[in-house]
């Protein structure tokens, strides 16, 4: 379910870009520079801010929104756009997103491709058009429950440990390779421990339960790369999580299943099922003291226990044209 909220009237926009994402800062850079030349010939009110610190985004974002500007473009990863909607969910402020990092896995699920300035381009077409947005409770480090949204994906079990061990500093150097190697590794030594997950599976009240060691809430139609399609009939307009469990502890299917993936061939089993829910709550198997970690955008958030829905608040999202979401 979406809204469409108007054509773009972009009159006043920030950039918010994040100097340590990607590989290329020279590149980065330069595009910052075309992006805001671009928006100032068409008459646009427009002004770049740069992040200096984990957190500095979001906070970057609310100045943006009290100081009247009506967009923010994320221009970063994954992570960066991420960041910023934390603010915007439930407000009338549009996020655009501008692909400048290692992931950009949003960008590509609205057609905008990997060039930085023909982004922008597109954007200056594209409709303010409000989303649902997933929400993920979960339990930080502190002990204490926390929330936030997430609009490409949130996961449980091996994929927020990979996350976990990506270094930054190795991120920004080796970028998307560096995913392949750690995914590796997390493969071939994680014990892939299994936890209970809890799904409502219609809004009516009805739910099932599963013993799962991974599970993926999926909210694209597209991560673009190797995963391609991930979770068919994902996608930002509906109302519902798709979410990918393994059901399975046995490295063997996990290699096979990631392998159908990456050929695009891949179909679901009693193994690893593709369920729509309207939420699932997922918490630690009875006596088991392992940690099983929490991710959102590739952010890693906490541990279990945690709890996916969707949220009742919207997001303003810009949408090129002649794209579905």
């Amino acid at each position: 379910m979406i809204a469409t909220v108007g054509k773009a009237a972009l009159r006043r926009v920030a950039l918010i870009y994040n100097p340590q994402s990607g590989q290329h800062s020279a590149q980065r850079d330069k595009a910052i520079h075309r992006a805001l030349a671009l928006l100032r010939d068409e008459g646009i009110d427009a002004e770049a801010l740069e992040t200096d610190a984990p957190g500095s985004a979001k906070t970057l974002a609310k100045l943006a929104m009290r100081n009247g500007y009506d967009t923010i473009l994320a221009c970063g990863g994954d992570g960066t756009a991420h960041e910023i909607l934390q603010c915007l969910v439930g407000t009338d402020v549009a996020l655009g997103v501008v692909p400048l990092g290692t992931a950009n896995a949003l960008a590509q699920d609205l057609g905008l491709g990997t060039s930085p300035v023909n982004a922008v381009r597109k954007l200056l077409t594209a409709t303010p058009t409000q989303v649902p947005v997933g929400r993920i409770f979960y339990t930080a480090k502190d002990g204490a429950e926390h929330s936030c949204y997430f609009t490409v994906a949130a996961g449980i079990g091996a994929d927020a440990l990979l996350m976990a061990s990506l270094d930054a500093g190795l991120k920004r150097r080796f970028g998307y390779a560096l995913y392949m190697i750690e995914a590796t590794r997390i493969w071939a030594t994680n014990s892939f421990p299994l936890f209970s997950a809890v799904f409502s599976l219609n809004g009516s009240g009805e739910t099932r339960a599963s013993d799962v060691s991974q599970l993926l809430a999926v909210r694209v139609r597209s991560f673009g790369g190797a995963l391609g399609t991930l979770a068919p009939g994902a996608a930002l307009r509906n109302r519902s999580l798709s979410l990918i469990t393994f059901k399975t502890r046995s490295r063997f299917r996990y290699l096979r299943f990631l392998l159908a993936v990456v050929a695009g061939r891949h179909t679901f089993s009693d193994y690893v099922e593709l369920i729509e829910a309207t939420a699932v709550d997922c918490r630690t198997c009875n006596g088991s003291k392992t940690a099983i970690f929490v991710e959102a955008d590739g952010e890693v958030l906490g541990a279990l226990p945690a709890r996916m829905e969707i949220a009742p608040q919207m997001l303003t999202l810009l949408i090129p044209p002649n794209v579905r979401p």
